[in-house]
């Protein structure tokens, strides 16, 4: 299996594989804090005061109007088990992944992970440090081996060779969390207040001048 570590300053750093274990089945709890902030992991709180996720929050089957065009039986496979492939930047299993999808067919939604709170939301859903990450419907897939990425396909019901229409094309990728564009000033805000002149020292008698270059006191 071939994966690459997430580093907590959201740098993306190719190395050896971090470990071989292999893809596990995990449920996902949605977790409200007390500033009624959410967040998403595979672990209950310690408090139990979670709910279990009925989907999962950072992935989604590819958009409607692509998904319209597919053949009925893949239509409905993609609707059950939706694909969302989490990947970084100079990521050679990353890539790897990408392929083995494109190749056999398999519709997906592609995740960027580059920020910090990229990191923190892949690794609160995943329970992972590694890259690539996918999910198929609820089941979790760590690290890539085309082996067991196949078996899991083949189990939810993908056809071993791409049925996709001519021409089909996956949504492009997305960051894992959204970037909000800055909102525009309200018309009618009051402006700023003008900065206060700055008060000039006033010279002192013994201050250097050219009546008196020295400073002397008088």
């Amino acid at each position: 299996m071939s994966s690459v570590r997430l580093v907590a300053l959201a740098a993306l750093v190719a190395g050896a594989p971090l470990w071989g274990a292999a893809a596990q089945a995990q449920q996902v709890y949605r977790i409200v804090g007390p500033d009624g902030s959410v967040t998403y992991s595979d672990r209950p709180p310690p408090d139990g005061r979670a709910e279990l996720a009925g989907a999962l929050p950072l992935g989604a089957a590819p958009a409607a109007a692509g998904v319209a065009a597919l053949p009925t039986p893949l239509r409905a496979v993609v609707a059950r088990y939706p694909v969302t492939l989490y990947t970084g930047r100079d990521c050679g299993p990353c890539d790897a992944a990408r392929s083995y999808l494109a190749s056999r067919g398999v519709p997906f939604t592609e995740k960027t992970v580059a920020t910090e709170a990229d990191v923190r939301a892949v690794r609160n859903l995943s329970g992972a440090n590694s890259l690539p990450f996918a999910t198929l419907g609820r089941q979790h897939l760590v690290g890539f081996s085309d082996t067991e990425w196949a078996q899991y396909l083949d189990a939810a019901g993908y056809p071993p060779t791409s049925q996709l229409p001519p021409g089909y094309r996956n949504p492009p990728p997305s960051p894992v969390v959204a970037v909000e564009a800055p909102r525009p000033a309200q018309a009618g805000a009051a402006a700023p207040p003008p900065a206060a002149d700055v008060a000039q020292p006033q010279r002192l008698p013994s201050d250097p001048s050219p009546s008196n270059p020295l400073g002397l006191r008088f």
